[in-house]
């Protein structure tokens, strides 16, 4: 968990005073996307949430994670209930907890009628790397990603659940006591960086290459999405195939990402590369990283991905 915590603390944040409802109705298209149409995803916003203050990419980060959890947890058809509401809790809700204190929250249930996590499972399923999924449908983040996001702003979390029930992750927001400013037009209208062209997409975990192809498709490009270094490498070598840039991982099982980025350069001079990863700075050392390239570190928002790749893209030619 310190290593975690670490971790969260190394990232930019940009916090802003934000209303929940609209934050999360602007993710649903991408929500419903990612569970896909099998599984229901009900909206219950409850009216008059009090703002909370904190970076809006962070609550892409916990609600893109949730739902891929539940939709993993769900066999067949089912559905994923997705509310809002305000929380007063006393000094009594919060006897025998060192994570919670007393005060007004906000709070974002996650409900799924999936199998459900036994009380074994949940007394580790914060902890870095923890799975209960086969081998390379996950890296065992997720969970932990929400956890250090949570912890941060000063948040926690409750899960209710057993075998053979309904899960519902309930994470606890502190209440904002200063209004949010009444929206202007211009910030209205404003959104992620548009762009266009054909995106070489190569990440090892499942969940993270389908949320990333969802990202980027939703603010224009084509992606060629690739699991593995040897599915990119096959990719980069059909001629047929026109690519504008190449987006990879730094560290995979099969693979290192920069080196994959020298290989694909081999054979596509000049091909413009952004690396990515979760790693702190101390794993990824940034001499690693060719200086004719971009680095994004995980996680990030729609909006981060789209500035990064867009500016990169915009930029003069690189060497081969």
């Amino acid at each position: 968990t310190r290593q975690l915590l670490a971790f969260a603390r190394k990232q930019t944040m940009r916090p802003t005073v934000l209303d929940l409802n609209a934050t999360i109705e602007n993710l649903l298209t991408m929500m419903r996307r990612l569970i896909g149409e099998n599984i229901e995803l009900e909206w219950k916003p409850k009216a008059g949430l009090w703002p909370v203050h904190m970076d809006p990419s962070q609550i892409d980060q916990i609600l893109t994670n949730l739902c891929v959890n539940a939709r993993d947890a769900i066999s067949t058809a089912g559905r994923i209930s997705v509310l809002t509401e305000n929380v007063s809790l006393d000094a009594a809700a919060c006897a025998g907890r060192h994570d919670a204190s007393a005060g007004d929250y906000v709070v974002i249930s996650v409900t799924d009628t999936g199998s459900g996590i036994s009380e074994a499972v949940r007394q580790h399923i914060f902890e870095p790397f923890f799975t209960t999924k086969e081998i390379g449908k996950g890296t065992g983040l997720g969970l932990a990603t929400i956890y250090g996001i949570v912890t941060q702003n000063k948040g926690f979390i409750d899960v209710d659940s057993a075998p053979g029930r309904e899960t519902t992750f309930r994470i606890h927001i502190p209440r904002h006591n200063v209004p949010a400013p009444p929206e202007q037009e211009d910030t209205k209208a404003k959104g992620p960086v548009r762009g266009h062209g054909k995106i070489l997409l190569v990440e090892d975990d499942p969940g993270l290459l389908q949320i990333c192809t969802l990202m980027l498709e939703r603010v224009g490009y084509t992606v060629l999405p690739a699991s593995a270094p040897t599915m990119a490498l096959n990719l980069a070598h059909n001629s047929a195939i026109n690519l504008d840039a190449l987006v990879t991982d730094v560290i995979m099982p099969e693979g290192n990402g920069v080196e994959l980025a020298r290989k694909i350069r081999a054979i596509r001079p000049g091909l413009k590369c952004l690396f990515m990863s979760g790693y702190a700075n101390d794993v990824v050392s940034r001499e690693q990283i060719p200086k004719d390239t971009e680095f994004i570190q995980k996680p990030f928002s729609t909006a981060a991905l789209a500035e990064k790749l867009g500016r990169m893209l915009n930029s003069a030619n690189v060497s081969p």
